[in-house]
């Protein structure tokens, strides 16, 4: 493909956040980004990044500038020799690069785990032991009259959600915004509450006690006391009345009720309260996924595996274990000889101890060349992007796979050219 030097791409999808907008319309000017539309602060700053030409060595093997051919050689002779290789990432990968993971996963017999381990995946667990009352986006759109931002701050985080979701009509919502009732539920004063109908400050790490006292009040039992974790029993009352008497409604919660304490068993009991709910209305819950395509890997590995995250195929057959098979855990603990990092803008929320043993084997690191590198590795490749360089498909925060087209050309290789180059060197040694 070659670039146009000014041209008007229209319906772009952005992976920046978990929303994947595609509704984009780019304009390029002399083979570079000019201008973004509709605005948002993420979208442009991510496709005026990606797009910046890169002349440099595709590939690095100990810091020093190597051809992709000697590259591959190099990291399929770290890979031959691995006892035990983790491979990590995938959520700045797309759907091609998540399968060629698990493909050289399954034939090394080595562990694959996702980024979903250091974020949502203590929901993951939740949902396999409550389920989970869902929706698309789309669904919330046209028929919400109730929108709850539970733990999240979504003007900063995926700035064109309340734009898509809340602030534009439905057709059960003809009058957009005014016809919907927004609260934030969270431990501090965001961006997102400032724009909020109703704000509930709830004191930091008490969520669990909260949804359960809201559980109890739905039940029609009074618990026996006057507040909890910050909020009068009187106003949680209000909300629970509020959220049966909605005509249908959408929870939206942020990754810090998975990541507090008792994660899962708080993301667990939110959860069960919009079962409960479903006894009166239409309610539907929904987790706000961080950036890149998170959702992508979970699903490419559910249907490569069976299993989203934390998957070991040590012994021929895809095992599940999250903490055990998770890579903060193995890392750790010091078990794997060799790191496949597909993306390492996760390392920094590794622990030190983890990071030590990192740094002490090889790492072979794929990421886009304009990424930051938080660990020195023994061979490195620069990729092409998906969705800016190359085709792709990924998953929006409802699961709804959306397709990705080139926007510039590069030579850089995708994800899953160097994937499966590998795998065709180690079936030559």
């Amino acid at each position: 493909m070659s670039d146009p030097a000014d041209s008007l791409l229209t319906s772009i999808a952005c992976t920046r956040c978990g929303c994947v907008c595609d509704d984009l319309r780019i304009e390029i000017r002399g083979g570079c980004v000019a201008s973004v539309q509709p605005g948002c602060v993420l979208a442009d700053e991510w496709f005026r990044r990606a797009t910046v030409p890169y002349e440099g060595a595709v590939a690095e093997i100990d810091s020093q500038p190597a051809s992709l051919t000697d590259a591959v050689v190099a990291a399929a002779a770290l890979l031959r020799s691995s006892k035990l290789p983790l491979f990590f990432g995938l959520s700045r990968s797309s759907t091609d690069g998540q399968r060629a993971v698990c493909e050289l996963a399954d034939q090394l017999g080595g562990i694959v785990d996702t980024t979903a381990s250091l974020g949502h995946g203590p929901s993951i667990l939740a949902f396999q032991s409550a389920g989970e009352s869902t929706s698309t986006l789309g669904e919330v759109r046209h028929r919400s009259d109730l929108v709850i931002y539970w733990g999240c701050d979504p003007v900063l985080s995926h700035p064109r959600h309340m734009e898509r979701i809340v602030d534009t009509a439905g057709l059960a919502v003809p009058s957009g915004r005014a016809g919907r009732h927004v609260v934030v539920v969270d431990c501090e004063r965001t961006a997102t509450a400032e724009r909020a109908d109703e704000f509930l400050q709830v004191d930091s790490g008490s969520d669990l006690e909260v949804l359960s006292v809201l559980r109890m009040l739905l039940a029609g039992r009074v618990p026996r006391c006057d507040s909890v974790g910050g909020l009068s029993i009187k106003t949680l009352a209000q909300l629970a009345e509020r959220m049966r008497a909605a005509r249908y409604g959408a929870v939206f919660f942020g990754v810090s009720l998975a990541q507090g304490r008792c994660g899962h068993a708080t993301v667990e009991t939110l959860l069960r309260l919009v079962t409960d709910l479903n006894q009166w209305t239409r309610f539907v819950v929904r987790r706000m996924r961080v950036p890149g395509d998170v959702t992508g890997a979970d699903s490419v590995l559910c249907w490569q595996t069976g299993y989203p995250f934390s998957v070991s195929l040590t012994r021929g057959y895809p095992r599940y274990g999250p903490g055990e098979y998770s890579a903060e855990n193995l890392l750790a603990a010091g078990e794997p000889d060799c790191v496949v990092l597909v993306g390492g803008e996760r390392v920094p929320r590794f622990s030190e101890a983890a990071r030590r043993h990192l740094e002490s084997v090889p790492v072979i690191l794929l990421d886009p060349a304009f990424a930051d590198v938080h660990v020195q590795p023994a061979v490195r490749f620069r990729t092409a992007v998906y969705g800016i360089h190359r085709r792709g498909t990924a998953y929006r925060m409802d699961e709804v796979p959306v397709p990705l087209r080139p926007v510039l050309s590069s030579e850089l290789p995708a994800d899953d050219e160097v994937l499966r180059a590998i795998r065709l060197q180690l079936a030559e040694l």
